[in-house]
């Protein structure tokens, strides 16, 4: 019996403390403000299918910072197979974009000095 109410006490300050956490959270503005749908504006869709490695009419795209362009011939990561394969695709994908814009802001900095 005493082991019981033991439990009983101890479900009930979990209670009151998760309570009290998700009503702080709630007030800070991090809870309820996470959302997994997915974006609707044309640049949100275009680095969602970067990321994805999903091609746009017939070409892939990049992940690139706006006004520097995407690269030639980027190919799109493979998103085929187990979910551990996916996830370094898509971090391969990502890397490299990165890599080549970083690369084609470097070729453009020495082309612009004397």
């Amino acid at each position: 019996m005493r082991m019981i109410f033991g439990l009983v006490a101890l479900l009930l300050a979990l209670a009151i403390v998760g309570t009290l956490a998700k009503k702080q959270l709630q007030a800070l503005g991090q809870i309820g403000t996470t959302t997994t749908r997915a974006p609707t504006d044309a640049e949100g869709k275009a680095v969602t299918d970067a990321v994805m490695g999903r091609a746009r009419d017939g070409a892939a795209t990049v992940a690139a910072p706006r006004d520097m362009g995407g690269m030639a011939g980027a190919a799109p990561a493979v998103v085929e197979g187990t979910v551990p394969m996916q996830a370094q695709a898509i971090q391969n994908n990502v890397r490299d974009a990165t890599n080549a814009a970083l690369q084609k802001g470097v070729d453009r900095s020495n082309n612009s000095q004397p």
